[in-house]
């Protein structure tokens, strides 16, 4: 047989074998009987081999899917599918023209700000933007837009489709705004559509975008968008934001000034200067450095001009007049508390984009701001403080910021706030800044954390107002890996001493041993649930002294929430809030139970007895306006004296004072000491039971009301205890000398201290008694070390 007819003879013999290959073709093909043509020896192996591994099986299957899914098919599904995209866009293209106004959120309104009583406060936000030609505006500085928002500016067709289609994909699966976006298209949001992130608006932008590149010119879309754009400080368009940062006409900007101004349009909030953190300085500066980088790389700049370019600081903010005094203030937290919420309900994606929305217009904002209350606190601040205060004659005395908060801690409402002498001198809010130390303000909220945590000391012994400690100065602390042993205010030694009078004089080395008792991770943890933000805070014994920042809002909350009975209280500076006629709903200022009550008002209790026979008895106890009304708070003074606070509370009314050293002009943190010709008393140094103390207690004892107790669950403390028999004081105070009943009996030795309640109980670690007797002037040498953490800082006077 012939190789050709061999072939044909197999190919036969395998179509007639396939219907019985699971019967007998192996047989078959093994025995060579008659059942099957003879095969050749290959093709017989080859068969038998296909039996044995079931090769074939399932073909008919598969060859039914081959023929419904063929390439041509699949091509065709495609072709047709990419006809159908290509048809519905030109049907868009067609029917979407170019706007022929603005859209009315770049109209922008006015805001309108009210007291409580509905009485008008301020009225802000009228157009801060004056359209200027690009002609006007130098070419370099027109290239530094270009260069830091899209370098293809002068060559695309007006968007980017790889980016346009990012975001849309980004907005169907939930991510939110991301960049991309050309200088036109964001032009044509800016001013012909909205800043929401949906599809049908990304489409819009994308096809509008397209006819304007098409009819208009890139200096026509350039000269609009550098006129729309935000640039923060509520300026609007290159002319208002030149005038804002550098005081000067967009005409007159140097390159280096533009580029600031370029990157600023990434994140107006975070990069201006005036306000940028660390880290937001840090990025601005990169974000300059982009842009001038980009325009080397296009040719718009020398390579060596750009090497000897530095980077422009702009001006102090100038606020408007119309917020002078306690207004800007006031506006100003208003704004900071609506634009955070903005964020969290999703309103906006970023704090500089609520921001820009806020300063759209169209807010009609009333503050929790009691008019009365609001006069009374800047009556006591100027009488006590201000009046007192004389730049020409001291110069410390022009570094003094005062700042106070006072909330309802039944309802969470910031009734009065001052933040500095005159909003329009003094930017910076005193009221909300959170950049100086609350010193041993802080001191309550390790003992409500000892007690809520049910903490024991070092040797087993439940932790409440009666504990003893030792109260020895510069004592190391126990039962820490990182070695820590604070001095006292003054360096005085007082031996064993109960939790209670510690409390009352502010003992360091008492508190630093209970913070490691407790476990700093539980005392941070309770703090944050209080209301002190303590994200990101090095755990370790020093934060015991009060050593990180906070500002007097966030001290008032945290105090409230104790005068709250455990119940968490956010202060609110904003009443109501409607945008357009909208309404905007607010967080209820009250919130879940954060501590026991038990442990709210055991320390509660136990700062009565910081004002009745501690450390603020002088200015608070002994003030003749008092007239019997129960009082709970601390003082507090930090590290070098840059800071002094008293934050109290009745039953009805928390408030929170603050004293802050900044140079006033170069803003940096500087001592008080010396401040009002206080050299005399402590060496001049201004101590919390001073001044802030005054303050408030005339401003309390004036707003309070009617007098009232404290309603109190607790067995322990001051406020429910008889009070022990009273120790010698200290340093004397920078306050007033008060009357003869409520100062303690001097001494010419060491501390005397009451009998402890529990006398077989030894204090916690080392029970050494004083070897020397407290010095008249405070017990500290050299200079205090720069680290607020340093264990061997000097202690704080409270």
């Amino acid at each position: 047989m012939g190789r050709a007819e061999e072939r044909r003879a197999r190919q036969r013999s395998g179509r007639r074998a396939v219907p019985a290959r699971s019967t007998g073709t192996t047989a078959s093909a093994s025995t060579g009987t008659a059942d099957s043509p003879s095969l050749g020896p290959r093709a017989a192996a080859r068969a038998q081999a296909n039996a044995r591994s079931g090769k074939g099986k399932g073909k008919g299957a598969k060859g039914g899917i081959r023929r419904f899914f063929t390439w041509k098919k699949v091509v065709g599904a495609l072709f047709t599918f990419v006809l159908l995209i290509m048809g519905a866009f030109v049907v868009l293209y067609m029917e979407t023209p170019i706007p022929d106004e603005a859209n009315a959120a770049a109209q922008l309104q006015s805001n309108v700000y009210k007291y409580s009583d509905g009485t008008m406060l301020a009225r802000t936000g009228e157009l801060n933007r004056e359209n200027v030609a690009l002609a006007e505006v130098p070419k370099e500085v027109q290239h530094t837009f270009v260069a830091a928002e899209n370098k293809t500016f002068y060559q695309d067709a007006g968007v980017d489709l790889k980016g346009t289609t990012r975001g849309i994909l980004n907005t169907l699966s939930g991510k939110g705004a991301q960049g991309g976006s050309t200088i036109t298209q964001q032009y044509v949001k800016n001013y012909y559509l909205t800043q929401n992130q949906t599809v049908t608006r990304k489409l819009k932008e994308l096809v509008i975008s397209l006819k304007l590149d098409r009819q208009k010119s890139k200096d026509y879309i350039l000269a609009g968008y550098i006129n729309t754009s935000y640039y923060g400080r509520g300026a609007y368009g290159i002319q208002a934001a030149a005038q804002a940062y550098y005081r000067k006409d967009a005409k007159n900007l140097t390159v280096e000034q533009g580029a600031y101004l370029a990157a600023l349009l990434q994140a107006p909030n975070q990069y201006d200067w005036a306000i940028a953190t660390d880290t937001g300085k840090k990025l601005a500066q990169a974000r300059w450095n982009y842009v001038l980088d980009n325009m080397v790389g296009q040719h718009w700049l020398d390579a060596g001009k750009r090497a000897a370019m530095k980077f422009p600081k702009p001006m102090t903010p100038k606020p408007a007049p119309e917020l002078k005094g306690q207004t800007g203030y006031l506006v100003d937290a208003a704004n900071q508390s609506l634009e955070k919420q903005l964020v969290a309900e999703g309103s906006a994606g970023s704090m500089g984009d609520a921001e820009a929305l806020l300063r759209r217009g169209g807010w009609t904002i009333t503050l929790n701001i009691d008019k009365k209350k609001q006069s009374q606190l800047e009556q006591a601040v100027k009488e006590q403080l201000t009046s007192k205060l004389d730049a020409k004659k001291r110069s410390v005395d022009g570094n003094v910021q005062p700042g106070a908060v006072s909330v309802e801690p039944k309802t969470g409402r910031v009734l009065a706030l001052y933040g500095g002498a005159d909003y329009f001198k003094h930017y910076t809010n005193n009221a909300t800044r959170r950049d100086y130390q609350p010193a041993s303000t802080f001191k309550p909220l390790i003992l409500a954390a000892a007690l809520d945590e049910q903490a024991k000391t070092q040797d087993g012994r439940p932790i409440d107002a009666n504990t003893i400690y030792d109260g020895t100065s510069r004592r190391p602390v126990k039962g820490s890996s990182i070695g820590f042993a604070p001095p006292n205010e003054d360096n005085t030694n007082y031996g064993p001493i109960t939790v209670q009078k510690a409390m009352n004089q502010s003992v360091n080395s008492v508190f630093a041993q209970m913070g490691v008792d407790v476990g700093m991770d539980n005392v941070l943890k309770v703090a944050n649930s209080l209301g002190l933000d303590t994200k990101g805070l090095a755990v370790v014994p020093a934060q015991t002294l009060g050593t990180m920042g906070a500002s007097p809002l966030e001290m008032a909350g945290v105090y409230a929430t104790l005068d709250n009975h455990g119940r968490k209280v956010t202060p609110a500076v904003i009443k109501s809030a409607v945008h357009q006629g909208n309404p905007f709903t607010l967080p209820d200022p009250v919130g879940s139970q954060v501590v026991s009550p038990q442990a709210a008002d055991t320390v509660t209790s136990v700062l009565t007895g910081v004002v009745d026979d501690g450390t603020a008895s002088r200015s608070v106890a002994a003030n003749e306006a008092r007239d019997g009304q129960q009082v709970a708070g601390k003082t507090g003074t930090s590290d070098n004296n840059k800071s002094a606070w008293f934050t109290g509370y009745t039953p009805n009314l928390v408030t929170s004072v603050g004293l802050f050293g900044e140079d006033a002009k170069k803003h940096t943190q500087v001592p008080l000491t010396g401040a009002t010709g206080l050299i005399a008393t402590s060496g001049g140094r201004i101590n919390g039971g001073g001044y802030p103390a005054q303050i408030w207690a005339q401003y309390t004892f004036s707003a309070m009301g009617s007098v009232s107790e404290f309603d109190l669950d607790t067995t322990q403390g001051a406020a429910v205890q008889p009070p022990p028999s009273p120790s010698l004081s200290q340093a004397p105070s920078s306050s007033p000398p008060s009357s003869p009943s409520s100062s303690p009996p001097p001494s010419s030795s060491k501390p005397a201290t009451s009998k402890p309640p529990t006398a077989s109980t030894g204090p916690t670690g080392s029970s050494k008694p004083p070897t020397s007797p407290p010095p008249s002037t405070p017990a500290t040498s050299g200079s205090p070390p720069a680290d607020p953490l340093d264990p061997n800082a000097p202690g704080q006077q409270n």
